[in-house]
């Protein structure tokens, strides 16, 4: 084994480790929070972090057995840019979700923005008469 792949290796292996270690850290936060507002905010660093380290140590320990890949790091993009849009929208989401649909809320939390009822707005009085 040359001295590359052993780096490469050495690596790897911090990225998935650190990335297991944001998991970790998560899902130990959800069991502590108290309410659902805290737990859903509670994945983020594994999601942003936890899991984009781990796709990111994967790949490089790929890297290091079979050498440079294109298709592969096309794919590690995608994935890394998927889970970082798709997990803050579904985060937005469930959020606001919790928020509309009464789940008890911390009096420390302030869900004022998310529980703001949708309105649909009227052309101003200007713009109707045109």
């Amino acid at each position: 084994m040359q001295t590359w792949e052993i780096i490469a290796e050495i690596v790897a292996a911090i990225l998935v480790i650190s990335g297991a270690l944001w998991v970790l850290v998560s899902a130990v936060a959800i069991r502590r929070v108290p309410d659902a507002l805290s737990r859903i905010n509670s994945l983020s660093p594994a999601t942003g972090m936890g899991l984009t380290s781990i796709v990111a140590g994967a790949w490089v320990h790929k890297l290091a057995q079979v050498g440079f890949d294109l298709t592969g790091t096309i794919k590690m993009v995608i994935t890394i840019i998927a889970l970082l849009l798709v997990s803050s929208v579904a985060s937005n989401t469930l959020s606001r979700a919790a928020v509309m649909s009464g789940a008890k809320v911390d009096p420390r939390t302030n869900p004022d923005d998310l529980y703001e009822p949708e309105t649909h707005n009227e052309p101003a009085a200007s713009d109707r008469d045109h």
